[in-house]
This record gives C-alpha cells, structure tokens and sequence, in this order.
C-alpha cells in the first residue's frame, strides 16, 4: 500500500516555514507530524489547509514531496502531513485504519480546527491506499472534511481483500510482509489467519470496522475519487460503488496508477494531480475555476497521451461471452488451461469478468482459482485479473468473478483461462493467490466454462 517516488509537477516554488511538531491522539499515542505555513499573516477567519495521509508502510515523507509537487505547500494553504499509527516516528501499533486510527485522524483535525489562523470550515484531506481509507472511512464516522481526495484505496474491505469469502492471500502477505512484525497489532494477525484458513471468524467485523460504503450513502462533502484501472488490490468496483453512494459534488479519474501491476506515480498522475490541486482550489479556497463545472469522470487510456477521455459518467460496459469447452481432471499440482480463437476485434475489459464452469471435487478440495490472461499478436502476455472462490464439496456449478479493472486487449490475441489451485496456475510470477496446502488425495474435474466480459462499447486505448 506505500509504494510512491517524486514526482514533477511544474510550478514556482513560494516561501514558507516548516514545523516538526507532535499531536497526542486520545489514548496518549504520539503522531509525530510536519506543519506547512505560508509566510505572512493568515488572512481573518484563517487560511484553509489540507492534510495528507500516507500508504501501509510509508510516512509523512512521502506526503511532504507530494503536497510540494501538487502545489498545495507554500501557497494559500497549512499544510500538514503526519506518520499514522506504528508508521515512521508515530507510536501504537498498525491496525489497518480501525477505530484507534480514526481516532487518530480526528484528534490531528481536531488539532489543526482550533488554531487561529486555520479556517476549521476550510480542511481537506488527501490519501492514497491505506491513507486513501483513512481519508474515506473518517468522513464516513464524521470528521467534517471541507472536501476529500482518496487515491488507489478501498471502500469496502472485505469485498476488495476477501471476495466471494477467499482470501487474497499473495496480497494480504505482501502487505503484511513489508512491515516490521513488531509494530503490528496482534488482531490484525489473527484475523489474517483466519482469513487464510477459510475460517472467517471475526473477519466480517473487522472489515466493517475499516470499511467506508455504508457511510459516504448520501454523503454532499465534495470528494474526488482517483483510482487505477489495473489495481489486484483495490479494483475499480472500490470507486464505482462509492461515486454512485455519494451525494454531493463528486469527480472520478481512472487511471494509470495503484497497486501491482500499477505503480504510483504513473505517466498520467502529473495530470491527476493537477486536477487534485485544482479541486482543493474550488473547495477550500473558494476559487471559481469551473472544475465542478466540468465532465466529472476522467478515464485515462493505456495509450496515454497528455489528457484522459472526459465523461459524463461512469462508462456502462456492453458483455462478451465466450465458452471454452473440455474436460480435465487434475491434482493440485496440476492446471486446467484453455484458450479462444483470435479475437477480431480490440478488447477494453471495464469491470469484472465472470467465469462459470462446472467442478466435481473430492472433500479435500477446497478452493478454485481463475486466471484470465491474453496474448497479444506480438507476444506479449496480458493478465486481466484473477478471483476465487472456497467449495465445497459435491459442488457442480461456481461462478468466480475476477478482479474488478480495465485492461486493453488488441485484436488478433487469444485468451486463456486457467484454472487450479492458486494463481500460480497461470504463472510462478503470479501471487495473488497462494499455493496453500489441501489436505491429502485432493483433485477436481473441470468441466464447460463460460467467460462473460464487460467492455467498453468504444475502446479508449491503443
């Protein structure tokens, strides 16, 4: 969730001061923090400010360069960017934005709201991945933002971590694994555990607790929603469902960024952030720059070349079946791979795909993966996503819905979907799903299974 580098957005450079500073949340942890001011007097009523929220095992460094890049530092606005909880200087232990998190981060606005020369009416937040969810869930419990920008981030975890009740297992262990074991709260790995083994006991709650859907419904604060079209963490059906949730003003930019495969930055987030600046302008400084006037939804194409297809809303994807017939028997060692003719014409999966196959496996078999990948004419391999789902036995029909994203697929290249134990299947280089052991003598028949896409009825990329 922290992988971030520099970025270079043009702009003159405007004086001001920097302060380290430390803000104790409600049970006494400290946050240690860094305070921008402009230089000069604030004007009356204060001047507004933002605070930035930074990604599962980074820290305010890493906010600093952005707030800079984005503009934002130096010029009208205090600027204030903190370590979360267990992260960099911070005390307390990580707990992946739980109550003690968004107590946190009402403690931090609540510290800004009371100085003078800050507008408390006038505080905006921006994050991205795990400081994306702290950004959406605070909203959600009632810190009163004055507008919210939330990059590469969930809104319901479960679904984004755990969907049809498997559990991402490559991503969770990711996550975990680039943190120091000491400074992660021991429920968090409880509850990873019993994720892994299929259990569920007290994951649903623990999700909920850090899930902001149910709470943005009907929600007017102005929030811009920055997410990746290829992101096997958080896919696009995380922002989706919260721009149709949200009531008031709302802008959405899909883009080239977010977790593997995507990186942050990608060669559209100068522009993204651009537009991020320019949100902040409309509604914390009160500039009437016509952004909230402007096509809402921004989709940025593969092919990327300086600006992004502008939409009126979310596009509505048309569906494309395709039935691969056969019927193969394997172990858990083994994979069921088939693939289609040549496709005739360009492909731009937006959504997430469903695979329906028939199964027969022993007791002991019990989970499938999907893998749907693609070939180009030139050779090149294209994953378009994964899922899986927990069987149970005696089982014979299961629809697995793969992750949720948008991915370009030329014409002339073939698809192929593979299935078997773990993501792995497809490729050794795949770990969205790991190979986690079955008990003794497992195996499963594979029958029929039928592909149905959703793509965009236009493609956007080349």
């Amino acid at each position: 969730m922290a992988a971030l580098a520099v970025l270079a957005l043009a702009g003159p450079a405007a004086a001001f001061s920097r302060q380290e500073v430390t803000i104790t949340s409600t049970d006494g942890t400290p946050l240690a923090a860094t305070l921008f001011l402009p230089d000069g007097p604030a004007p009356a009523g204060g001047r507004p400010a933002v605070v930035f929220m930074h990604g599962l095992g980074g820290d305010r460094t890493g906010m600093n360069a952005i707030a800079q890049t984005m503009g934002v530092v130096g010029e009208q606005y205090a600027v204030l960017t903190f370590d979360a909880r267990g992260h960099g200087a911070s005390g307390g232990l990580i707990g992946i934005d739980g109550p003690k998190e968004i107590a946190d981060v009402k403690a931090v606005f609540a510290w800004l709201a009371v100085r003078p020369d800050v507008a408390d009416a006038k505080i905006g937040a921006w994050g991205i991945s795990l400081g994306g969810g702290a950004a959406l869930n605070s909203l959600a419990a009632g810190v009163p933002w004055g507008a919210v920008e939330a990059v590469e981030t969930w809104t319901n975890l479960q679904s984004a971590l755990l969907p049809q009740g498997l559990a991402k297992s490559g991503v969770i262990a990711g996550f975990l694994g680039a943190l120091d074991p000491a400074r992660i709260d021991p429920t968090l790995l409880a509850v990873r555990d019993a994720a892994y083994s299929g259990r569920l006991a007290g994951v649903p709650e623990f999700a909920a607790a850090r899930s902001s859907l149910a709470g943005l419904q009907g929600l007017t604060t102005p929030v811009f929603l920055m997410q990746g079209r290829r992101d096997f963490a958080f896919g696009l059906g995380q922002a989706l469902q919260a721009y149709r949730a949200l009531a008031g003003p709302k802008r959405l930019w899909l883009g080239l960024h977010g977790h593997a495969p995507s990186t942050f930055p990608a060669a559209d987030s100068d522009a993204m952030l651009a537009e991020g600046k320019q949100w902040f302008d409309r509604w914390l400084a009160g500039a009437a720059n016509g952004i909230d006037l402007s096509k809402p939804v921004a989709l940025a194409p593969e092919s990327w070349s300086g600006q992004p297809v502008r939409l009126d809303a979310p596009p509505q994807p048309v569906g494309r079946v395709i039935r691969l017939g056969g019927n193969a028997t394997i172990t858990p060692a083994g994979k069921v791979q088939r693939s289609s003719a040549a496709l005739r014409s360009p492909l731009e999966v937006f959504g997430a795909p469903r695979v329906t196959v028939t199964v027969d496996p022993t007791p002991t078999w019990t989970r499938l993966v999907a893998v749907l990948s693609a070939r180009t004419p030139a050779g090149r391999e294209i994953v378009v996503g994964g899922g899986g789902v927990p069987l149970v036995a005696k089982k014979k029909r299961v629809t697995i819905q793969l992750t949720s994203q948008a991915t370009f697929v030329p014409a002339g290249s073939t698809v192929t979907l593979t299935l078997g134990s773990s993501s792995l299947a497809q490729n050794a280089g795949n770990l969205l799903y790991l190979d986690l052991p079955f008990g003794p003598g497992a195996r499963i028949s594979v029958g029929q299974a039928t592909l149905r896409i959703p793509a965009l009825r236009n493609p956007v990329s080349r």
